[in-house]
């Protein structure tokens, strides 16, 4: 190391110090030769100051704050910066309230101890297992690619129809088939490649390479084999069969991955990182991959194929139950292929497939599960978003949208999804005369005539799904989340003789509730908020605890702990003020509530006093958060101004 070189260490804090300190810095992720960074407030960067650092080249100010740093070192720069931070690249740090309270800051002795007594159980209560981070990483791979598994869903599940019509003799081949085809080819630019995208999304949350990522999760498919010379499995000696070890399979390489190259990093040298750590992290994965995770799945599923038989075998009730239970897990893990075989020879000896249907059922209860979650969590509007684009694509038979977006992130849901589907199965006796995408595209290939019995049997198993996940199957996380926004419609209750008259249309002009700086509430801490889950608004960063009525209105509530004020305007909006994050918790103590419900207030109305420096001492933020609750009253809005203001100043336009 040169004499006057930093360490990386000591280059990641110095960068941080000329951003404007870790909490003026929201996320951090990095390119080929820069350390990219998104900043909260441009006014405390001094740019100077980051091209002075010694390791340095240049910075550039443009959407992102960018230190150059070059080839083979900015990489190693970036994870000191996020490891100093406590997050993975590309995550939200820390906010600058959070990072900066003080276990010796001054508060109110009831609020000290509560704050103790409240962290305690909190660490207690609340730290993750590790299937619940398991989950929410699965979550965070697949949730990005909803959009496309809903169109190339749809497609597929129309394409299924009429191909199977076409088997059936409905439809004339010549005039559909090519229409079946193009289908096809859009459908498989999706699912063909499923593995691929898997890869490059998975890199990205264990903070790997996306490229990388993306051909550990291409190698599943075994492109470069020679057919006529395959590569043999390890355990059994036959030839390896591409996709075994499923997506589950390309999700753990990809975590292995991720290892081997942050410890490469740290190791080689930074003029040949960009070409040693790469080719070293592939040879290595992809060996494991090829050698290890791929024979240990086909090993597997030659082993289930004997015990599929065997359930078989038994038939009835137990046979319909097993195989109900056991399908989805199977599609998880590639084995569901396994069942193709079997397909086929019940076709060739009895002109149909028993287990077909049967299967069917378990995605059926998924379509029931969905519907159950999206009554039980209606307020948790990026779930249910996820649910209504995801139900039509499930009801035709690609299940992959509600099994990856929906039920295997929540964990409980698909369990009793695949519960409820499986007692349905149990019943049995419908049979299909050809392979193809099960749920209603089904339909044309039930044989003997028994449509209709399928069709009940469709509809009973997304009833069992949704009863079994109704009162079984619903993440107490989620449960909690729609009880804040019950709370926020309690907040918001009017008394009938205290609500003004709405008027025709107008604008509304919400102002900044106290001195500080107003920030798009985007970038709320708290992803109730920053996800925009009750409303549109903004939050502002105090700098003292005279707090302000952010419109003309009436109070409609306060709430018992006085953390939340209701406020109705007018033209009949309703404001809800919330006075920091997880102060529920502190009972009310460091707020003095200056207004009763029914009192008109103004912007220059003082509505409460709130102590700062408790609220800190107890650990929590003191964001003042200002929501819109009634968006379907709301015809437009623009937040006018954001960063340093006055209290009563004008920052947001609504027009209702």
């Amino acid at each position: 190391m040169a004499k006057n070189e930093l360490t990386l260490e000591e280059l990641a804090k110095q960068i941080y110090q000329g951003a404007g300190g870790m909490g003026n810095v929201e996320s951090i992720v990095h390119c080929m030769t820069r350390v990219r960074m998104k900043v909260i407030n441009d006014d405390l960067v001094n740019v100077s100051e980051l091209k002075a650092i010694p390791g340095v080249l240049g910075v550039v100010e443009d959407e992102q704050l960018q230190v150059i740093i070059g080839p083979g070192k900015v990489n190693k720069v970036a994870q000191e910066m996020v490891d100093l931070a406590g997050v993975k690249l590309g995550e939200k740090l820390p906010s600058a309230s959070a990072t900066t309270a003080s276990s010796s800051a001054s508060g109110k002795d009831r609020v000290n101890e509560r704050a103790q007594e409240m962290k305690a159980a909190q660490k207690s209560k609340q730290k993750p297992s590790k299937i619940k981070s398991v989950l929410k990483d699965i979550s965070n791979i697949f949730v990005p690619m909803i959009p496309a598994f809903v169109g190339t869903g749809i497609v597929a599940g129309i394409a299924a129809v009429l191909a199977n019509l076409v088997t059936a003799g409905t439809l004339d081949a010549g005039t559909w088939q090519q229409y079946i085809d193009v289908m096809n080819i859009l459908k498989n630019g999706m699912f063909s490649y499923l593995v691929i995208y898997t890869g490059i999304n998975a890199a990205q949350v264990f903070g790997a390479t996306p490229t990388l990522g993306g051909v550990i999760g291409a190698v599943v498919m075994l492109t470069g084999m020679n057919p006529e010379a395959p590569l043999k499995n390890l355990f059994t000696g036959e030839a390896l069969a591409a996709g075994q070890g499923g997506i589950l399979g390309v999700i753990f390489a990809v975590w292995l991955l991720s290892i081997v190259e942050k410890k490469l990093h740290k190791v080689v040298p930074d003029a040949v990182d960009i070409i040693v750590t790469p080719t070293l992290s592939l040879i290595a994965i992809g060996l494991i991959e090829i050698f290890f995770i791929m024979p240990l799945a086909g090993f597997i599923s030659d082993g289930m194929v004997g015990g599929i038989n065997w359930v078989l075998g038994v038939g009835g009730a137990f046979a319909g139950f097993v195989l109900g239970t056991l399908f989805l897990p199977m599609v998880m893990f590639g084995l569901h292929q396994i069942l193709t075989p079997i397909h086929v020879q019940m076709i060739d000896e009895t002109g149909r497939t028993l287990l077909l249907p049967i299967l069917a059922m378990a995605g059926a209860g998924q379509v029931g599960a969905a519907l159950a979650l999206w009554i039980r969590c209606k307020k948790d509007k990026e779930l249910t978003e996820m649910i209504k684009g995801a139900l039509p694509v499930g009801i035709l038979g690609i299940g992959e949208p509600l099994i990856y977006g929906v039920t295997l992130p929540l964990g409980r849901p698909f369990i009793t999804a695949c519960i409820g589907g499986a007692v349905i199965g149990m019943i049995g006796n419908v049979g299909a005369i050809a392979i193809g995408p099960s749920g209603a595209a089904l339909i044309p290939l039930i044989s003997d005539g028994k449509w209709l019995g399928y069709i009940l049997g469709l509809l009973a198993a997304y009833a069992g799904g949704f009863v079994a996940t109704f009162f079984f199957g619903i993440p107490k996380d989620r449960l909690e989340k729609e009880e804040l926004a019950t709370e926020t419609a309690t907040v918001n209750e009017v008394p009938e003789k205290a609500v003004p008259q709405a008027s025709a249309e107008s604008v509304t002009i919400l102002s900044s509730v106290a001195d500080g700086t107003v920030v798009s509430l985007d970038k709320a801490s708290d992803p109730v908020f920053a996800q925009k889950m009750m409303g549109e608004g903004y939050f502002v960063e105090p700098e003292n605890g005279h707090i302000y009525s952010p419109v003309t209105g009436v109070i409609s509530s306060v709430f018992p702990t006085k953390h939340a004020i209701g406020i109705t305007t007018p033209n009949g909006l309703e404001i809800l003020l919330h006075m920091g994050i997880n102060t529920v918790d502190l009972g009310g103590t460091p707020f003095d509530v200056k207004v009763t419900e029914g009192q008109q207030v103004t912007p220059d109305t003082l509505v409460a006093e709130a102590d700062l420096e408790a609220i800190k001492a107890a650990d929590k933020e003191t964001s003042m958060i200002v929501l819109v609750t009634n968006m379907d009253r709301v015809k437009n809005f623009v937040l006018e101004k954001t960063g340093k203001a006055k209290a009563k100043a004008p920052v947001m336009d609504v027009k209702a």
